[in-house]
């Protein structure tokens, strides 16, 4: 693969592009569950739930699907996952039945399922011979582009267009699933797959191995930040009186901030360390987040700026977490990019399902402060044990 180099770059920008297609579709549902919850007449706490399910499937799946595309010579996830993302998030939104919700947003979530842990290991194998640290912080970084801008197009169609236009954003991904599948180059001709992964063994290694569970910590622990903001501030901001679109927006520029963040990660990893990045991602959330919750009644712009800034910070250390975990053991690129960018999600999705109902009972904003406190508290001797200095 060193010896293709352009056809290496030209793999890595459809498979970032396909990134970006996917997430738009992972982001789209956030800002406009308010208002799917009040055509449907559920409470915030079953709609948290729903959201939930959502990410259960589309991440905690990850692990188990990123160790079918260790041993596979064939590109049939990044297709299938897409084409399944593309169609029925969008026709969730139609739904005027909560069982029928679930069920499409469960299709769809596992299409981002599939895409996700394949498409990262085929990004970091066409990355050899390149700066891979650049070309995965691409990656990622088209992946949160594409989640920030989920967001804006479902609440810009669900205020001006209505709800009921949302399908029309699966021509798209149906549209990039063919250009992937027409210009990724055949894994066969790029990866020979020397030796069978061992599922027992594979997944025994990863689960006991200290530093990857101690990235794993700090990516669920980053995950629940993003994760409470994502699903409970859209209730927030609608009942304060904010319409779908500005929500949208809001949600935009935080993970569009985060993509920014993805993308100076390697920069700054260089001319700081891997450490100082982890604790800049880790602490300063906490602070934001209360200065947050101080302007978000009677200083909207401010709050926003805040809320963006936070955005940024949060999401800043992904590429370095992911490509540590990489390093550790490279024999499991796809497994391990599943457990870091899914299994993580998954296991958040599972409490956040919990904090839901806290929120209802106690306040979204005690709940919002109580999750940026956990990072900020175990950044210390977490980062410590990774021994990076």
């Amino acid at each position: 693969m060193e010896n293709n180099l352009p056809q290496n770059k030209k793999a890595l920008f459809w498979l970032s592009g396909g990134h970006f297609i996917n997430d738009i579709y992972t982001g789209v549902l956030n800002p406009i569950m308010p208002f799917i919850a009040a055509k449907i007449g559920i409470s915030m706490a079953v709609a948290a739930v729903v959201l939930t399910i959502s990410h259960i499937f589309s991440s905690l799946m990850q692990p188990l699907f990123g160790y079918f595309a260790d041993n596979i010579a064939k590109r049939s996830f990044i297709f299938w996952g897409l084409i399944l993302s593309s169609i029925f998030i969008p026709l969730s939104a139609l739904t005027n039945n909560i069982f029928i919700l679930i069920l499409f947003i469960a299709l769809g979530s596992i299409g981002s399922s599939l895409f996700h842990p394949q498409a990262l290991g085929l990004a970091s194998n066409f990355s050899k011979g390149l700066d891979c640290g650049k070309y995965i912080s691409i990656f990622l970084a088209m992946g949160s582009i594409g989640y920030s801008l989920g967001p804006i197009v479902s609440s810009a169609i669900t205020q001006f267009l209505g709800m009921n236009k949302m399908p029309l954003m699966t021509v798209i991904g149906i549209i990039w699933a063919c250009l992937m599948f027409k210009f990724v180059p055949k894994m066969s001709a790029n990866i020979k797959i020397s030796e069978k992964i061992d599922f027992k063994l594979a997944f025994k290694r990863i689960l006991t191995n200290h530093k990857l569970n101690i990235l794993n910590i700090i990516a669920m622990l980053k995950t629940m930040v993003t994760s409470s903001c994502f699903i409970l501030l859209p209730f927030l901001w609608k009942n304060i009186g904010y319409k779908p679109f500005y929500i949208g927006m809001a949600l935009f520029m935080f993970i569009f901030a985060g993509a920014i963040g993805s993308l100076t990660s390697s920069w700054l990893e260089k001319r700081i360390g891997a450490a100082n990045v982890f604790y800049i991602s880790m602490i300063t959330t906490l602070p934001l987040m209360l200065m947050f919750v101080l302007t978000y009644k009677h200083y909207s712009i401010l709050s926003l700026v805040i809320f963006v800034i936070m955005g940024y910070i949060t999401m800043m250390a992904t590429p370095v977490t992911m490509l540590l975990a990489q390093n550790v053991l490279p024999e499991y690129k796809s497994i391990i990019s599943g457990f870091i960018n899914g299994f993580s999600w998954g296991v958040v999705a599972v409490i956040m399902s919990l904090l839901g109902f806290i929120a209802e009972n106690f306040g979204i904003t005690n709940v919002l402060i109580f999750v940026a406190i956990i990072p900020a508290i175990l950044a210390l001797p977490l980062v410590k044990e990774l021994k990076l200095n």
